[in-house]
């Protein structure tokens, strides 16, 4: 770490850290046009910003990251040539990454319909998992092709197909928790903490059933420059807030105490 994040990492609380923080990666196109670049320019340099991200949420000790790298509305929305290269930047990404995730102990993972996506970049993406599948330390998630209505539709089609498989529709079980379990995420945590870089003030369909009593972060800073310092950032942000869950301020278990600095903090630094 230099010294702006040893610092920042410094003013929290280890035992109030967020169990799974959730990451809206947004502001490429802006980072490359303020530079007269291409907009691939952006995607390019948003691979050091992941990196960053990964190896310092993972060497303070936070159990379960998700970033949102690819919706499905990316393929309808953005040219084909943009979409060709940011398929062939995730394959690049995933070869040359995978010796750093098992330095730092990552787990890879993914949500989203990866069926649909070309077949070279299944086979990455399996690839990699399968290389980290021993891992015990961090959860990566990386959200492709993803869509949080289309989750929720994947959620409830799984759910009638058990029940026919049952005996009919009379044995649909519908209950937040057998959602919940039909989800992409069913092994996961909900997220404690949603950071959105560039300041954009929208979930952009990402996790809309996991997010509900999520903590959000918004930063000014474009995906490109954000780095572990900006991560450390939002989380003395969310160490900083009420969580209510609903219910009123100062009820017995939804207080958070503001964070205070840390004290001879110990990391794997």
């Amino acid at each position: 770490m230099d010294r702006k994040e040893s610092d920042a990492y410094l003013r929290l609380d280890p035992a109030r850290l967020p169990q799974h923080i959730a990451i809206i990666m947004d502001g490429n196109g802006r980072w490359a046009r303020r530079r007269h670049l291409p907009r691939v320019a952006g995607h390019r340099a948003g691979v050091a910003a992941v990196r960053s991200t990964v190896e310092t949420a993972a060497r303070i000790g936070i159990p379960a990251l998700t970033l949102y790298a690819f919706s499905e509305e990316n393929w309808k929305k953005r040219p084909k040539s943009e979409v060709d290269f940011l398929m062939r930047l995730l394959c690049h990404y995933l070869k040359a990454e995978i010796k750093t995730l098992n330095e730092n102990n990552v787990r890879l993972q993914y949500i989203g319909r990866r069926y649909e996506l070309p077949a070279i970049v299944q086979r990455e993406m399996a690839e990699a998992s399968e290389a980290t599948a021993g891992n015990t330390g961090m959860i990566l998630t990386l959200a492709l092709n993803y869509s949080a209505r289309s989750e929720i539709v994947d959620a409830f089609r799984a759910l009638a197909e058990a029940a026919s498989r049952n005996g009919g529709l009379d044995h649909l079980e519908l209950s937040e928790q057998a959602i919940s379990e039909n989800l992409y995420t069913r092994d996961l945590p909900d997220p404690d903490l949603v950071v959105r870089t560039s300041g954009e003030m929208r979930l952009s369909n990402f996790l809309l059933w996991q997010l509900a009593y999520a903590e959000i972060y918004v930063t000014q800073t474009l995906w490109p420059d954000f780095r572990g310092v900006q991560l450390l950032e939002g989380i003395e942000e969310y160490q900083k807030r009420e969580r209510r869950y609903g219910g009123l301020g100062g009820d017995p278990g939804h207080t958070r105490e503001h964070a205070k600095p840390r004290e001879h903090a110990e990391a794997k630094l």
